[in-house]
């Protein structure tokens, strides 16, 4: 691998000493660019996903207005379903959609753990046309759905507040539970694994509903799986675990063999730090409704929240994905904060 000009972010992983953190926003690559707009509009989803040439090109989009220190590839959690023989449609207005939910056995029995290259092998030509693009200037992050969550909408069918239909096929159907949840760890496991052949820096694992399980449940149907991840990849690449609501289980995480933990809004830096165990890099946390602020505010609380994890083994980042909404101006305001950052004396 040649060398990262600006690597930042790859110290912060490790754990050294840096002069100012590294920041990137989950969801940079997308809807609140006037940029990515402009694409939206003449291609469909999973078109813009499966097209490298527009991935990458919607990757380096965020990197070029605002200079981050990380870039992530766009891309979709339910490309592995996808892959695994589950249909996945994104409907305007609803988003996710899976006509054919895993309902029972049977269900299960049609779903596969599939060859990567030939389900997936378009991601990996958009890491590749992306490493092009970046040049070695920023690293790269990959990413993929935690099981669990990904068992969320296969069950569910779609989007949910309390994705009770997932829940109740957990706790009624365990076995078929554990089967899918297998299955879908053996196939994240390989697909991440190509990302980091393909050239990806650090990959992250978004646990976006775990937050939904009682911190008893969360350890049977979704931490379990997301170890198993870790396992397999961190002497490969630098793993980010981020769940969302998931604070209960930070002290697990800690000891995971991960490299840094994602932190969302509803827990403080001070709580996370203490939780972690003072000794992992955390990334977050800043709410993502928040860069509605004035930039002068979001200026004001981005150097407080740096002043209040510290500036080393952190990550600065949002407790969750960019809104769509977002002015651009109030976005560019909470990365300056960070490229101007200094520790006050």
């Amino acid at each position: 691998m040649s060398t990262i000009k600006n690597d930042l972010f790859l110290k912060a992983l490790k754990g050294e000493t840096v002069e100012r953190p590294p920041v990137w926003m989950m969801r940079q690559a997308g809807r609140y660019l006037p940029e990515f707009m402009e694409i939206k509009a003449k291609y469909d989803f999973f078109t813009r996903c499966q097209t490298p040439e527009l991935a990458s090109e919607i990757t380096v989009q965020p990197i070029r207005r605002y200079g981050m220190d990380a870039a992530i590839l766009f891309s979709d959690i339910l490309v592995i379903p996808q892959a695994m023989n589950i249909h996945v449609e994104m409907k305007p207005g609803i988003g996710p959609w899976l006509p054919n939910p895993i309902r029972s056995q049977k269900d299960l029995d049609r779903v596969i753990v599939p060859d990567i290259q030939d389900t997936l092998g378009y991601v990996m030509d958009a890491i590749k046309m992306t490493k092009e693009k970046l040049n070695d200037d920023i690293p790269l992050i990959g990413f993929a759905g935690s099981p669990w969550t990904i068992l969320c909408y296969c069950v569910q069918g779609q989007g949910s507040k309390n994705f009770d239909k997932a829940k109740e096929f957990c706790f009624t159907q365990p076995v078929a539970a554990h089967e899918l949840l297998q299955k879908i760890t053996d196939t994240t496991i390989a697909y991440l694994k190509e990302k980091v052949k393909a050239g990806v820096n650090a990959v992250q694992v978004f646990d976006s509903w775990g937050g939904m399980l009682s911190p008893v449940d969360y350890q049977e149907f979704s931490w379990k799986y997301m170890q198993q991840i870790i396992d397999a990849l961190k002497d490969d690449a630098p793993v980010i675990a981020f769940g969302k609501g998931c604070w209960f289980a930070l002290d697990t995480m800690a000891k995971s063999g991960a490299s840094a933990l994602g932190v969302d809004w509803t827990c403080t830096p001070e709580t996370a730090r203490k939780l972690s165990g003072g000794k992992i890099t955390l990334q977050g946390n800043f709410d993502p409704t928040r860069l509605f602020s004035p930039p002068s505010e979001i200026k004001r609380m981005v150097t407080e929240m740096i002043d209040a994890f510290g500036k080393d083994r952190y990550i600065v980042n949002l407790g969750h994905g960019i809104l769509p909404n977002i002015p651009i101006e109030n976005a560019g305001a909470f990365i300056e904060a960070v490229k101007e950052y200094r520790v006050r004396s």
